[in-house]
C-alpha cells in the first residue's frame, strides 16, 4: 500500500493563545464562515467542566469534540492521541465525515507538546498534516501575560500567525510597543489585527505556515519527549447550580469578587440560570474585564444548570463557593463576601 501523500492527510490547525484572548470568538467566525466544509473541533478546556462548548455556533456541518479536567499539552495529551485516532478511523468508514480539524486548545497549554503530536506518533502522523498554529493575542493583558507566564511567550513563540484581539481597548502606542515585542520575540509570523474574530479565513486556513525546519532553528529538542507542568497555584475552580441565581445577588458578588482578586482572577466565565429568565446569560472576563450575553433559550427538555469557571492563581475557593451559594434564589440569608 502507498504511503499517503501530503494531500490526502487532514490539514490541522492549532489554535492557541492566553486565557481570555479569543478564541471561540474566532472558532465561531471559522465556522460562520466555512458553511461547505466539515469540520472536527477538538476543544479543550482546563477545568473539569466547560462552557465554550454552548458558545459555539453550530451550522450542522461539524463535529465538537471536548476535552475537560486537563490541559492538552500535559495531564490529557494521551486523550488527544486516542480521539485523532478515533476520527481517523471514522474517517476511513465515512470519507466525507469532515475535512479538517481545529484544535482549541486552553489559554495555558504551551503548543509545543501538542505540534509534538503531529511528529512523533506514527499513525497520526500518517493521517494528519499540521497546517499551521494560530496564536491569538489580547492587545490589552498582553504585556502583563507576557511578564508573567511561560506559556503565554511559548504561544506567541510558536505561532505562525498571530491575530491581535481587543486593538480597540488601548492606544496606538501601547499597541506599537507590543506589536515590536511579538517581533523579537517570533519574527517569523505576521501580526493581523482582529475585531470579534473578523479576519480572512485565508489567513487562518490552509495557509501551510507550520515549518518543522524552522522550529527545530529555535528549539533543537521539538522532536524529543518533554514532561510539561503547570504552576501548581494556577487552578479551575467550577460552581454548579440546578436552582437559578438571584441577579442583583450574583451581580454583586462579581463585581466584589473581580474588585478584591483582579490580578489574580486570569479568567472567568459561565452560563448561568437566572431566577425569572427563560433564557441563559452567559458571561465571562479576564482580571477586571468582564461582559455578559443573554444567550439561548433554556427550553423545555434540558435541566437549567448553572456552571460558573473561575481560573486563577490561589484564589480561596471556599469562600467562592459560600458566596455563590448564598447568591442562588432560594437562599433568604445574605451574601458572604468573598475575602
Amino acid at each position: 500500500m502507498s504511503a499517503p501523500t501530503q494531500d490526502s492527510k487532514v490539514p490541522v490547525t492549532i489554535l492557541t493563545g492566553f486565557l481570555g484572548a479569543g478564541k471561540t470568538t474566532l472558532l465561531n467566525r471559522i465556522l460562520r464562515e466555512r458553511h461547505g466544509e466539515r469540520i472536527a473541533v477538538i476543544e479543550n478546556e482546563f477545568g473539569e467542566a466547560g462552557v465554550d462548548n454552548e458558545l459555539l455556533l453550530r451550522s450542522g456541518d461539524e463535529q465538537i469534540v471536548e476535552m475537560n479536567n486537563g490541559c492538552i499539552c500535559c495531564t490529557v495529551r494521551g486523550d488527544l492521541v486516542r480521539i485523532l485516532g478515533q476520527l481517523r478511523e471514522r474517517r476511513a468508514r465515512q470519507p466525507d465525515a469532515f475535512s479538517r480539524v481545529i484544535i482549541e486548545t486552553t489559554g495555558l497549554a504551551d503548543p509545543a507538546p501538542v505540534a509534538q503530536t503531529f511528529f512523533i506518533d506514527d499513525d497520526i502522523a500518517a493521517g494528519y498534516r499540521l497546517d499551521a498554529i494560530v496564536t491569538v493575542v489580547d492587545a490589552a493583558h498582553a504585556q502583563q501575560q507576557l511578564d508573567s507566564s511561560h506559556e503565554a511567550l511559548e504561544q506567541v513563540g510558536f505561532a505562525d500567525r498571530i491575530l491581535l484581539s481587543k486593538v480597540d481597548l488601548v492606544d496606538a502606542a501601547a499597541q506599537a510597543r507590543l506589536r515590536q515585542r511579538l517581533a523579537r520575540i517570533n519574527p517569523r509570523a505576521p501580526v493581523k489585527a482582529v475585531h470579534f474574530g473578523a479576519t480572512a479565513i485565508e489567513d487562518i486556513l490552509d495557509i501551510s505556515g507550520f515549518s518543522l525546519d524552522s522550529i527545530l532553528e529555535i528549539e533543537p529538542g521539538f522532536l524529543g519527549e518533554e514532561t510539561h507542568q503547570h504552576d501548581d497555584s494556577v487552578q479551575a475552580f467550577v460552581f454548579r447550580s440546578d436552582t437559578p441565581f438571584d441577579a442583583a445577588r450574583l451581580q454583586a458578588f462579581l463585581r466584589d469578587a473581580i474588585q478584591a482578586h483582579a490580578r489574580d482572577l486570569m479568567r472567568y466565565k459561565g452560563i448561568v440560570a437566572l431566577d425569572g429568565m427563560d433564557h441563559r446569560v452567559v458571561f465571562q472576563g479576564v482580571h477586571m474585564m468582564m461582559s455578559s450575553d443573554i444567550g439561548r433559550p433554556w427550553g423545555e427538555t434540558r435541566p437549567r444548570q448553572s456552571r460558573l469557571v473561575f481560573i486563577g492563581r490561589n484564589l480561596p475557593q471556599d469562600d467562592f463557593h459560600a458566596a455563590l451559594l448564598g447568591c442562588l434564589a432560594d437562599r433568604p440569608s445574605p451574601m458572604k463576601e468573598p475575602s
